[in-house]
């Protein structure tokens, strides 16, 4: 049932908000003078490496980001173009945010059952932590701070989701998406 709510889900949203991810690619095309679709490596389900879509928000030379790559990201605009990848089967509605290597496929014992998981839009900890970038933008050490902090909270977080989820709870996390609703608006 997940995977066919998945699937109409991001149909619906792909007809909805195409004209939307067109345009953002045109911007970051034009802003970033590169192709304006960023494609990176992601620790997917059970370890498994896909490509991830977003729209492109930092120079490729300068490696700032861009002007309308700050709209992009602070509105979330940039993640639009993964519906492609829930539409591929690689990515889920709900589930736990797929991560760079070295994180997610380095995970041990009881924790490694994240893995199971196809990793999501959006989930619990995405919601808490959507403000992830202003966050370590104002620790000292922002590399340890989210190794030692928040990535082990994401994974608790994410372990809780593996033991719990269920299609209502998914609807509810997918409504705290939409209306920006966090349990926790203090973190950092």
């Amino acid at each position: 049932m997940k995977r066919i709510f998945d699937i109409l889900f991001s149909v619906v949203s792909l007809l909805l908000f195409g004209w939307l991810i067109l345009l953002c690619f045109i911007i970051a095309t034009i802003e970033t003078q590169s192709n304006g679709l960023f494609i990176q490596k992601r620790v997917g389900q059970w370890g498994k490496i896909f490509m991830i879509f977003k729209i492109r928000t930092i120079h490729p030379r300068t490696q700032k980001i861009t002007y309308f790559g700050h709209y992009f990201r602070l509105y979330k605009l940039d993640e639009l173009p993964q519906f492609l990848n829930v539409l591929i089967g690689d990515m889920s509605i709900v589930g736990p945010r797929p991560d760079i290597e070295g994180y997610y496929d380095l995970l041990e014992g009881e924790d490694r059952k994240i893995l199971a998981l196809k990793p999501g839009i959006t989930s619990e900890a995405s919601i808490k932590y959507r403000n992830e970038d202003a966050i370590l933008s104002r620790q000292k050490n922002p590399l340890e701070y989210n190794d030692k902090i928040i990535f082990p909270d994401k994974v608790k977080m994410n372990l809780a989701y593996f033991h719990q989820h269920t299609f209502l709870g998914d609807l509810k996390i997918i409504y705290k998406t939409i209306f920006g609703i966090s349990e926790n608006n203090s973190v950092g």
